[in-house]
């Protein structure tokens, strides 16, 4: 008998429902292993945001249609469009800065023996939860110098410079011979040659007085000079000392800057030595002594980092030290796909290093670079944790993002309406960004 293939005749197909996947596995049971990923995908994600959408068409209450009242609030509440400003600023600034450094850290650890240990310590706050970095930095940018670290090392560098007074808080005390003038005291009467002059001052607490202080010396007249004496005027313990007299365990004010002043023109200036004692010439006769405010000048305290003017900067700050590592580590992967032979034929033709990396480096870094970006544009719309944490109460709402706003007005304020068109707006900015790292990923697959 003459089969149906030897007579050329087709054989029939098999029916659809034996039909089997690439794999082995029939179409039915690929569906339900993957059923559990779709309902759990649809219950965490796809209801979310359809139900943010819809909730994000009524008022209050979530009773009444609210249109688009809610949408028109995210352009004319002042806290909205103040965080919305922010999210421009974040995401401009923080992913450029933060693929810029991780861009020169890759580069440059090539070159050192010790990169691999380098690159260790970059990645490593990527180890860090964003609430354990807000803590951190927020210590970190504490405006008193003796505890946090960014202004301490400011206000070192500062006074290396531009030493502050030891005397801030001094100023004359009961029946003075000085009277307040421009910040800094000045003698009631005029001083004549030959005389001696008494400068006391209060206000100083003893353990604040300069180490090289010593024990006041009571003025000793000079027939050609003018002496005198600038102290602390106070005894511990009720009734003990002489009010205007320097006593034994009193101290002087060494370095008290000392001016002259005839006819509103200083004619000499000196400064007291460690007992507090001071000494003009005949060119001081006939003039009034003045302290200058700058012996009076506080002690400076460094930036206020978390002030309304700087909190943004300095949160941003923050998430480059933990990103940079991110950036880095995929930029390194990049680099060393990099054809070393191009580097060295751009080298050979007589390029310099800079050339090198600006025009041939960079270049084939750039799908990288786009890559690293976009994913970081992603990260900071979504900032929350930093600008919760890091600015204190009354810098917090020049810090406010739009998360932080979606927080606030869904759990503290009870506008669930608002707080649902801000979920809605973010997720229509993340989009373009999410459409535009997909084609790009898709593009160097082809490839």
């Amino acid at each position: 008998m003459t089969s149906a293939t030897e007579a050329g005749v087709p054989p029939t197909p098999a029916s659809p429902k034996s039909r089997k996947s690439v794999t082995g596995t029939r179409r039915t049971v690929a569906v339900l292993f993957l059923l559990p990923a779709f309902v759990l995908l649809g219950a965490l994600v796809v209801y979310p945001i359809g139900y943010s959408v819809v909730r994000s068409f009524y008022d209050q209450s979530g009773d009444g249609f609210a249109g688009i009242d809610n949408y028109k609030a995210l352009f004319t509440d002042d806290s909205i469009r103040t965080a919305l400003k922010n999210n421009i600023i974040w995401v401009v600034f923080a992913p450029t800065i933060a693929t810029a450094l991780g861009l020169i850290f890759a580069v440059l650890t090539e070159r050192v023996r010790w990169g691999t240990a380098f690159k260790l310590v970059v990645f490593m706050p990527m180890a860090i939860s964003m609430l354990a970095a807000g803590i951190i930095f927020r210590l970190v940018y504490d405006q008193d110098p003796d505890k946090g670290f960014a202004n301490a090392v400011w206000v070192g560098v500062h006074d290396t410079f531009a030493q502050s007074s030891a005397f801030p808080k001094a100023h004359p005390g009961r029946d003075s011979p000085l009277v307040a003038e421009k910040g800094g005291f000045l003698t009631k009467a005029a001083v004549r040659t030959g005389a001696t002059v008494t400068l006391p001052l209060v206000g100083v607490a003893p353990d604040q007085m300069p180490g090289d202080a010593k024990k006041a010396v009571a003025p000793q007249a000079d027939p050609g000079r003018i002496t005198g004496t600038t102290w602390q005027d106070f005894t511990r313990g009720k009734g003990v000392g002489t009010l205007g007299g320097v006593d034994p365990t009193e101290l002087g004010y060494p370095g008290m800057k000392i001016e002259a002043v005839k006819d509103g023109k200083v004619v000499e200036t000196v400064k007291a030595g460690d007992d507090g004692t001071f000494s003009f010439s005949e060119k001081a006769d006939g003039a009034r002594l003045r302290l200058p405010a700058s012996n009076f000048k506080e002690a400076y305290n460094g930036i206020d980092w978390l002030g309304p003017s700087l909190v943004t900067p300095a949160i941003i700050g923050s998430y480059v030290w933990m990103w940079a590592g991110f950036a880095m580590v995929l930029i390194a992967a990049g680099l060393a796909g990099i054809p070393r032979e191009l580097l060295e034929a751009a080298r050979v033709d007589g390029a310099t290093e800079w050339q090198v990396f600006r025009r041939v480096t960079v270049p084939l870094l750039a799908p990288v670079l786009a890559v690293v970006t976009v994913t970081l544009m992603i990260n900071v719309l979504k900032i929350f944790d930093l600008v919760f944490i890091i600015p204190p109460g009354s810098s917090q709402d020049d810090a406010n993002v739009l998360a932080l706003e979606l927080y606030r007005k869904g759990f503290a304020e009870d506008q669930p309406g608002i707080a649902s068109a801000i979920s809605v707006f973010l997720l229509l900015l993340v989009i373009p960004v999410m459409w535009f790292n997909i084609r790009r990923l898709r593009r160097e697959v082809r490839r």
